[in-house]
């Protein structure tokens, strides 16, 4: 029998990284129904049992005002996990227990895994497990996710607890021990046992959510006015005992609760506040000087990296073996098999010549996101919105808006599709149209190319100077917007600062991997598919007659009635209209497309007779306006698509 654990916790608790740490490779990702977020799931690979892990978003509570909160809660509610495994910051329990407390009050099962122990011993403080488990009633066992430690011993717990609640039934009980709101909610359980019929487990926690005033739940039970007013009587009592609404007398209570917890299970070694590591890290990173110059310095290194040695080692490995090697064996091998002129043509001029001008950068690609992923895990990321959020506010936008515009130098469709974090209307549609500017991974073959034929000796540099550029006019555009259309005020930021920490290579492969598959995929599909259209296009007329010339074929006419648009730009050939026509279908067939129209597999050298062939139809200056032009105009299909769907409208508004 399959068995379901759901793991929630607040954000930056080392949830993701027990997720990697007991799915493994085994981890999918898709999207929560009807909804852009993220959904993932895997298996434990380390079982015997047949265990699906659900990795839940990153919330604090389970109060329905964030689309993350609703989506945990609903499936907790109507999917029935059978263990929920509560994440526990052991560096920051009060807080966290906020969370805890909640789901103890759904009725569900849960054990709490009290992460980062490391951490805490580190500081010299004591945590009384027996003393929080008896506390909490719920198990609680220590573990240390970057470490792999206790996480067995954990998931052993969970395995019990779902085995022993199977026979035993649920259990829930609140952490609300205020005598007259304690009395308040038992009047409201009598009244739904008797007027809804309610005699599940979870009446308890049904009737302190309509105490809450809690839409949700008003909707899900369809209550009847004479049950609200009924209510409404026992909120006006409380407000007015408590002089407080009803929504902070009972987080008010909780937070009583875990302040008495933490209070009584935790010894700490220092009581008087001090400098942490992190916090003296922090005076020099979020610096209102240093700050923002660190970040591009930072920037600046991982480029140097990406198309250095490293990168450019990579290149000529990748190219020797895609366009030479497989080039020349495949060429071969169709040879002694009689194959065709024009199928030998297809395979090792369209399909490996097209894919490989594209795949030979896929190593830099991962090289970039390897590094990103390690300022990501190590905490910096959340330093940088809160650094960008000063600059960003004289666009009009909040630090908020940086998330969803960094994600965009990885792929702007998942870019797009974050801005739903964003409370505000208006800066949610600004921060959706400004990111497109940022220079996405799927235009890093386009720049690594050019600037291989063009600027070989400062690579890093000119790939930065274009980096920048879609930063500025991002900047200029979003002025612009906010002072004509998209006026209004700018919305609060507040976010949290999570430690730093040392990332675990695992961890930084998985997200490396996550964020590159991506071009795999569409070197797979998207380009395969149109390495072969342009092949077809390029190599029949409009008579569907094989043509010497490409540019007397289909694509040669489609290029030559575009082209002239582009000679003020200083590139007004067709096979560069062409290519950046195809562009707009996936920003890597640009590469493809030129790797293609140049028969870059046909020759000996791999794509060093692509450089070539750019020389002759380009100087350095046109090759920086194209790189620039490519960085500016439409962004590719699924973008555009994807910020239709999120504005839903073609207009602003």
């Amino acid at each position: 029998m399959s068995l379901k654990f759901a793991l929630v916790g607040n954000p930056n608790c080392g949830k993701t990284t027990l997720f990697n740490e007991i799915t493994g490779s085994t981890q999918y990702v898709g999207n929560w129904p009807g909804v852009t977020i993220e959904k993932r799931e895997g298996k434990a690979n380390k079982f015997k049992e047949d265990i699906r892990i659900i990795d839940l978003p990153g919330i604090y509570s389970l109060s329905p005002y964030s689309m993350e909160e609703i989506i945990s809660r609903d499936y907790i509610v109507n999917d029935k996990p059978d263990v929920v495994i509560n994440i526990v910051d052991a560096t920051n329990i009060e807080r966290n227990l906020y969370l805890t407390t909640q789901l103890i009050e759904l009725g569900v099962n849960v054990v709490v895994a009290l992460n980062m122990m490391d951490a805490v011993e580190a500081k010299g403080d004591k945590i009384d497990l027996g003393l929080l488990e008896s506390l909490l009633k719920v198990p609680v066992l220590p573990i240390i996710a970057s470490k792999g430690r206790g996480v067995k011993e954990l998931v052993d717990k969970a395995l019990n607890v779902a085995q022993t609640a199977a026979t035993a039934g649920l259990s829930s009980h609140s952490e609300i021990h205020n005598e007259s709101i304690v009395k308040c909610i038992e009047e409201i359980e009598k009244s739904i046992v008797l007027k809804l019929n309610k005699t599940s487990g979870n009446s308890r926690w049904f009737a302190l959510k309509l105490l809450e005033g809690d839409e949700k739940v008003q909707e899900t039970l369809q209550i009847p006015d004479e049950l609200l007013k009924e209510i409404k009587v026992y909120q006006d009592k409380l407000e007015k005992n408590f002089d407080m609404d009803i929504e902070t007398i009972i987080a008010d209570s909780r937070y009583q609760f875990t302040s008495d917890v933490a209070r009584k299970a935790i010894k700490r070694k220092d009581q008087d506040s001090h400098l942490t590591i992190s916090d003296k890290i922090d005076k020099v990173v979020t610096n209102r000087i240093l700050a923002i110059p660190l970040f591009l310095a930072m920037m600046f290194g991982i480029f140097s990296v990406t198309f250095g040695t490293i990168g450019s080692f990579t290149i000529d490995f990748v190219d020797v073996l895609v366009n030479n090697t497989i080039a020349t064996f495949v060429s071969n091998l169709l040879d002694s098999a009689g194959a065709a002129v024009w199928l030998h043509d297809l395979i090792v001029g369209g399909i490996i010549g097209g894919m490989g001008s594209m795949l030979v950068f896929v190593p830099q690609i991962m090289i970039l996101f390897f590094f990103l992923s390690i300022l990501e895990d190590t905490g910096y990321m959340a330093r940088a919105a809160f650094v960008m959020d000063r600059l960003l506010r004289k666009l009009g936008l909040s630090g908020k808006s940086f998330i969803p515009m960094l994600i965009g130098f990885g792929c702007s469709v998942p870019a797009v599709m974050s801005t739903r974090t964003l409370e505000n209307e208006k800066d949610r549609r600004l921060t959706i149209m400004l990111i497109p500017f940022m220079s996405c991974g799927a235009r890093l073959p386009i720049y690594a190319l050019y600037t291989a034929a063009f600027f070989a000796n400062n690579q890093t540099l000119v790939v930065f100077s274009l980096y920048l550029l879609g930063i500025v006019v991002a900047i200029l555009s979003g002025v612009l917007l906010k002072k004509t259309i998209l006026q209004g005020n700018v919305a609060p930021f507040v976010m949290e600062l999570p430690p730093y920490r040392i990332p675990t290579f695992k961890g930084l492969m998985i997200h490396m991997w996550d964020r590159g598959k991506g071009f795999v995929k569409k070197a797979g599909t998207i380009i395969f598919a149109a390495a072969v259209v342009i092949w077809f296009l390029q190599y029949y007329n409009l008579s569907f007659q094989a043509v010497s010339e490409p540019a007397e074929s289909i694509l040669g006419a489609i290029g030559s009635t575009i082209a002239p648009i582009f000679s003020p730009l200083g590139f007004g050939d067709w096979k560069s209209a062409v290519a950046l026509l195809t562009g707009f279908i996936a920003k890597e067939a640009v590469v493809s497309t030129m790797g293609i129209l140049h028969g870059v597999a046909e020759a000996t050298e791999g794509s060093t007779d692509l450089l070539t062939a750019l020389q002759t139809a380009f100087t350095p200056l046109t090759a920086y306006a194209f790189m620039a032009f490519s960085l500016l105009y439409l962004p590719c299909m699924a973008a555009f698509a994807t910020i239709k769907r999120e504005m839903n409208s073609w207009k602003r508004d």
